[in-house]
């Protein structure tokens, strides 16, 4: 597998934490922020680091910044970018459930589909996807976030035996909950449209975040799949997280209600 890789999501959290340790290993990266402070204070962060990467706007909703993206000759795609809203399935507003699937579906099929049409031509590649624990299991009050990620299931399920032919891998990695602040904020974002009507369910008041894993754990995990050869095509970590998703996914069959 080659050496030039693009991150989507590169700014913060496993994007920045993967693509920085992919710098030191000798890895040609790209790294995509959203906004363009974020690209500044990137550049400011590598250079204080004596690392050297190409740093690029990459907001993944965007027509301009996805077509400059996709300019560069990359051997694996790290399809990292994505975003968490909560709220009960009953209460969220559909805006907001659109919202998110636009950027971790709509967008990210996007950005998949655009590498990977390059990659079949040019004879093979990787796409790495982030998906989710939340992808495998049920999330209540955060229903939105795992739907999307559960449909990123189905995608990458598909698309991985489509591109097989072609000399193209599709690998998905599934975080558990890793205190990059990214769960966090997805927590707090019911926050901000609860009280602005008519409500009839309850307030999510208890935020299970007091167990989150260190974020290295998964960092080094994807860093180990960029290098590994042959690598599962099914990521989640940490190992007690996996152990628990196969609990509950063998549960539902005997579920009743």
């Amino acid at each position: 597998m080659g050496k030039t890789i693009l991150i989507s999501g590169g700014a913060s959290g496993f994007g920045r934490g993967v693509a920085f340790g992919l710098v030191k290993l000798g890895y040609d990266v790209i790294i995509g922020c959203q906004i363009w402070p974020q690209v500044t204070e990137v550049r400011a962060a590598l250079a204080a680091a004596n690392l050297n990467a190409k740093v690029i706007k990459l907001d993944v909703l965007n027509e301009i910044d996805v077509k400059n993206a996709t300019k560069y000759d990359v051997d694996i795609l790290f399809n990292n970018a994505g975003i968490m809203e909560s709220g009960s399935m009953v209460e969220i507003p559909l805006s907001v459930v659109r919202s998110v699937f636009e950027t971790n579906v709509f967008s990210a099929l996007n950005l998949a589909q655009l590498f990977a049409r390059k990659m079949i031509k040019k004879g093979g590649g990787r796409i790495i996807w982030t998906s989710s624990v939340a992808g495998l299991v049920k999330v209540p009050f955060d229903g939105a976030y795992a739907a999307s990620k559960h449909a990123v299931e189905g995608i990458c399920s598909a698309m991985r035996e489509e591109l097989e032919p072609y000399g193209v891998q599709l690998i998905t990695v599934n975080p558990g909950a890793f205190k990059t602040g990214f769960n966090d904020t997805g927590m707090e974002t019911m926050d901000q449209w609860w009280d602005q009507g008519e409500r009839l369910t309850k307030h999510w008041t208890i935020r299970e975040l007091t167990s989150q894993y260190d974020p290295q754990i998964m960092i080094d995990e994807i860093i180990s799949i960029v290098q590994d050869a042959n690598p599962h095509y099914r990521n989640v970590r940490p190992k007690q997280v996996e152990d628990m998703v196969k609990e509950q996914q063998s549960e539902v069959w005997n579920l009743k209600v």
